[in-house]
């Protein structure tokens, strides 16, 4: 039976053009060479952040990061990031009494405005304050920590197989894969994928029932 939900967040729950767009800004390239550059790095099935290596080739990101906070040119999440169906499906998912969580691979910072969005969540967790990332099993047995509730009673949802869905699966979670996203996208139909996850689904809205047979 599951018994709680737990989230990923870019492309998940969030969507990530301001994220790609305020770096192509900060690099002073078109943003259509960075979002190709990042097409490109997902189809080759490596880090995203490769995309900005490949922009600025030893490139030191966490100084980057550190040297736009410092400009006043830092992360942004807003309630416009959001997608449309995360606060409708949250709230469906909690009325059907399961226990709803967010834990992605997200800096300290993003963690604290994903709280201020007061999402209709139980709690909040991101790899900034964890200090440990997904795809690590250890990420994973925090997120089996965090939900308080055996790993078969846990449903992992998120766009990306490597990070999300073959990491949650091998950890014993259940998997709900999210065609969303160029990672979605990409390898929505992709035999290893679908052999792995427990659901696929192309909307959030699809959650509340899907999970409910399980």
């Amino acid at each position: 039976m599951v018994r709680a939900v737990v989230f990923d967040v870019g492309e998940t729950l969030t969507r990530d053009d301001r994220y790609w767009n305020s770096w192509a800004d900060w690099f002073g390239v078109p943003r259509h060479t960075l979002s190709a550059l990042v097409g490109a790095v997902v189809a080759r099935g490596q880090d995203n952040a490769d995309a900005l290596r490949l922009l600025r080739p030893g490139v030191d990101l966490s100084a980057e990061y550190a040297a736009r906070e410092a400009a006043s040119r830092g992360e942004v999440l807003e309630e416009s990031d959001l997608y449309d169906d995360v606060r409708r499906a949250l709230t469906a998912l909690r009325g059907a009494g399961l226990r709803v969580l967010v834990a992605g691979n997200q800096t300290v910072q993003a963690g604290a405005m994903l709280r201020a969005l007061d999402l209709p969540v139980e709690g909040i967790a991101v790899s900034g304050e964890w200090g440990v990332a997904k795809p690590s099993p250890a990420f994973f047995h925090r997120v089996v920590e965090f939900a308080g509730v055996p790993p078969r009673d846990i449903v992992y949802v998120g766009d990306h197989p490597v990070n999300d869905v073959f990491p949650a699966h091998a950890a014993g979670l259940r998997t709900a894969h999210l065609r969303r996203g160029p990672w979605g996208r990409l390898w929505a139909d992709d035999p290893e994928v679908r052999a792995v996850a427990d659901w696929s689904v192309s909307s959030l809205d699809e959650l509340p029932a899907v999970v409910s047979e399980g």
